[in-house]
């Protein structure tokens, strides 16, 4: 088999493999997650630990999410769906590349002013990308281009979704910084675990989102019924 031969599926696997990592992942997240509402179980030491592991866990599908997109164009382009221009090509692969450090270096860097902007350009990123596939999947679908099978256009308008929902899911979550501070320098009482558990419970329901719309992405690149 000539390399030409091997890049297509060698690509699609790691395709696949990263949304193996990325669901599989975020459902660690959300067990974690899970666990720490449940103060009458766990002490507030064991809670704050299970909240450090539920931060490390997420990094796997923040990363997987950031070199998804530079993968799935070149999938695109390798399968033969699209001659995708090759500035665009490029640029998918250094947004990707930009992603992951802003990504890594946040982490490293938490808590501080740098981490601040790392996220915040972050979120931008994030805003240009759920509109780029949103536009590139509505197009499809109405005119058949650039992605001319129906599978694929509708893989695409899911993908600019599911970047929607996942920002959501920080918009939703960011009020727990200034609650899980109030909870360790308060302590645990109903006044500081009710309104966290408010906001992990509004959460959820993006996370469900998300987790929704992988699943019917996945079922649509494999079986690919219209």
């Amino acid at each position: 088999m000539s390399f030409a031969e091997l890049a297509y599926p060698s690509l699609l696997y790691v395709h696949m493999l990263l949304f193996v990592l990325w669901l599989g992942a975020d459902v660690g997240v959300f067990l974690a997650g899970q666990h720490f509402r449940k103060r009458d179980i766990y002490t507030l030491e064991q809670r704050i630990a299970l909240l450090k592991l539920l931060v490390l866990i997420d990094m796997t599908p923040r990363t997987a999410w950031a070199l998804m997109v530079p993968v799935s164009l070149s999938v695109v382009a390798l399968g033969g769906y699209w001659a995708v221009p090759i500035p665009l090509l490029i640029g998918a692969w250094a947004v990707g590349g930009l992603w992951l450090w802003l990504v890594w270096d946040a982490h490293q860097h938490d808590m501080t002013p740098r981490a601040a902007r790392n996220r915040k350009m972050e979120s931008w990123l994030r805003i240009g990308l759920t509109l780029f596939y949103l536009w590139l999947g509505i197009q499809s679908l109405a005119i058949g281009a650039p992605l001319a099978p129906v599978w694929l256009a509708s893989k695409a308008l899911l993908f600019g979704l599911i970047f929607a929902a996942a920002i959501m899911i920080d918009v939703s979550f960011k009020p727990v910084g200034a609650q899980l501070g109030k909870l360790l320098k308060e302590g645990s009482s109903d006044e500081t675990e009710v309104p966290l558990r408010a906001t992990m419970d509004r959460t959820r329901i993006w996370v469900w989102v998300v987790y929704l719309l992988l699943i019917f992405t996945s079922y649509l690149g494999l079986v690919k019924p219209f």
